[in-house]
């Protein structure tokens, strides 16, 4: 099959255009959640400020400060933030259709860049100023460059440029500096993935298993290992860094029962009318997946996808049923191999339809070439001896231009059907993607909490953080804020090297309440029931003196927060 170039980009960048309008649908939703906050605040430091903070915290997150870091300072606002995200999830979109287009055809990568730009966890990610995008971008691009190394390795006859005894046989210049050339853009592209979120190191795992399904010779995986133990190396230190911050991810719990089941319908879509077709699909791509053998060394479609999409999920969820450190988003990346295997069902679909219409169209032809030649009662046709006439089974009965009908447009039929399968599915998800975009549907709005801050806070007002984390509205948002006095900070967040700021000790904040007459409290909600038992002596102590020599006046709700006016009790007689 010929794969004219302009098809190629067709399929890739339709799928972008799709994936960034979806995105772009509701990306000023009004409001900042924690972890956003969290991007806002950090990336918007001075460059010696973010290194500081790395020490301490967040280290993981460090390589995404620093590169968000002119973003902001060219335009710090809500957009800016999510406009990185939105771009990379778009150019997943267009590599995913690459990927599909390079191992099967185009119409299967079209078919897989708009599944991936229609499915609303792609979405959801897309309008998130957080890595989660960027990575998955990084993993598709370097699964893309694996499948080009490994076509320059073996020469592209899937034969590793011959049999393995002659591996290493002198090859041109040219082929080797492609070789080299390949290996290293690949490794660089993982090397700066990882770096993004130490997560993604478990791409390798699924690649080694790519390279194992498709028989690759010894050259492919000794130039694949070099490849990865660049990787490991430039990934060890941020590693032995991060493990000292594990306390980050304290949070986590081991996964649970749903977890799978969950996963599963983010990956293929939340509804059932999406996600049975979906399934369907993958299973007829999956039905004897390797069948008919390919050569030695020839990459598919399910030998990419299949270990893409199971093998880092699956790897760990293994390991957080005793060390907890898997949330859905950080195995975003594994969403590509999704829908590279529906579209390859499809693809599968259509070939046996396909091949079943020919059937009948040849037994057909016979059945009517039997009756013009031996007409009603089976006597013999003298005309039938002359070769090919006008008869009903002969191509001029088809009329001019019939045989390019056939033979074009058929396949492009094909290719509009499946847009428009992928189109139903975009509008039946239009109420989960709608929903996405309001600001309700994250953990919090520190948006509206400055906002309720700015309207029932006078200046000079004292506030108190419970705990000291709840700083994170006034930092994202501090107009909000703006006059009142945090009667606990010691030294400002940035200054300090931490993510909210470093606060007085506990006898220091006794002495400051002790002159206060009344204190806003704004806390998570967590903070205001009486399970709650910080380790911290500054927290306890505000309990403590909140509790016992103050009581609550006024109560504000929103989500993620309360804020509480606190007023000193009346003396006892």
């Amino acid at each position: 099959m010929v794969v004219k170039r302009p098809q190629v980009a067709v399929a890739v960048l339709v799928p972008v255009l799709v994936m960034f309008g979806i995105g772009l649908w509701g990306i000023d939703r009004g409001g900042m959640w924690r972890d956003e906050a969290v991007t806002f605040q950090v990336a918007r430091r001075s460059l010696p400020q973010i290194w500081q903070l790395l020490h301490s915290v967040d280290a993981v997150h460090g390589l995404y400060y620093l590169l968000m870091h002119p973003v902001l300072a060219l335009h710090p606002g809500e957009v800016a933030l999510r406009l990185p995200s939105l771009c990379a999830a778009a150019a997943t979109a267009g590599l995913v259709a690459a990927l599909g287009a390079r191992l099967a055809r185009p119409r299967v990568g079209l078919w897989a860049g708009l599944l991936y730009a229609v499915t609303p966890m792609a979405g959801h990610f897309a309008q998130e100023g957080r890595s989660y995008a960027l990575v998955a971008a990084g993993v598709a691009a370097s699964t893309l460059l694996l499948a080009r190394a490994v076509t320059a390795d073996t020469g592209g006859d899937g034969t590793g440029g011959g049999d393995e005894d002659q591996e290493d046989a002198p090859v041109g210049r040219l082929a080797r500096h492609a070789r080299v050339v390949g290996w290293c853009a690949y490794g660089g592209v993982v090397a700066v993935t990882v770096l993004l979120h130490e997560f993604a190191v478990l791409i390798l795992l699924a690649h080694a298993a790519t390279l194992a399904l498709a028989r690759m010779p010894r050259r492919v995986w000794r130039d694949w290992a070099c490849a990865a133990g660049a990787v490991l190396l430039v990934l060890l230190p941020l590693a032995l860094v991060s493990s000292g911050q594990a306390e980050q991810v304290a949070w986590l719990r081991p996964p649970g029962g749903g977890t799978v089941e969950r996963l599963l319908r983010s990956f293929t879509g939340p509804t059932q009318l999406v996600l049975g077709p979906y399934l369907l699909l993958i299973a007829l791509a999956l039905r004897h997946p390797f069948t008919p053998p390919a050569r030695r060394g020839e990459l598919s479609v399910p030998t990419v996808a299949l270990p893409l999409l199971l093998l880092p999920p699956a790897a760990l969820i293994a390991v957080s049923r005793h060390w907890p450190l898997y949330d859905d988003r950080y195995v975003l990346y594994a969403l590509a191999g999704a829908p590279l295997l529906a579209a390859a069902g499809a693809e599968r679909l259509v070939l046996a339809a396909r091949r079943v219409g020919l059937a009948r169209r040849e037994a057909d032809g016979l059945m009517r070439g039997g009756l013009m030649r031996g007409g009603l009662g089976g006597a013999p046709d003298p005309a039938s001896d002359a070769g090919p006439g006008p008869g009903l089974g002969s191509d001029s009965d088809r009329g001019p231009g019939s045989g390019l009908v056939r033979g074009v447009r058929v396949p492009y039929a094909a290719t509009l059907a499946g847009v428009l399968a992928i189109t139903l599915a975009f509008v039946s998800q239009l109420p989960v993607l709608r929903e996405d975009r309001d600001p309700a549907r994250r953990p919090d709005n520190l948006a509206v909490v400055s906002a309720a801050a700015a309207q029932r806070m006078d200046p000079g007002d004292p506030v108190l953080f419970l705990p000291s984390l709840g700083r994170r509205s006034a930092l994202a948002y501090p107009k909000g804020f703006h006059g009142t006095r945090d009667i606990a900070l010691e030294e400002p967040a940035p200054v300090s090297g931490t993510l909210y700021g470093r606060e007085t000790g506990p006898d220091e904040l006794r002495r400051r309440l002790a002159g206060l007459d009344r204190v806003w409290v704004v806390a998570e909600p967590y903070a205001l029931k009486p399970a709650w038992d910080p380790s911290d002596p500054t927290e306890r102590v505000k309990l403590a003196v909140v509790g016992e020599e103050f009581v609550p006046r006024a109560e504000f709700v929103r989500k993620g927060s309360i804020l509480r006016l606190y007023v000193r009790r009346a003396p006892t007689m």
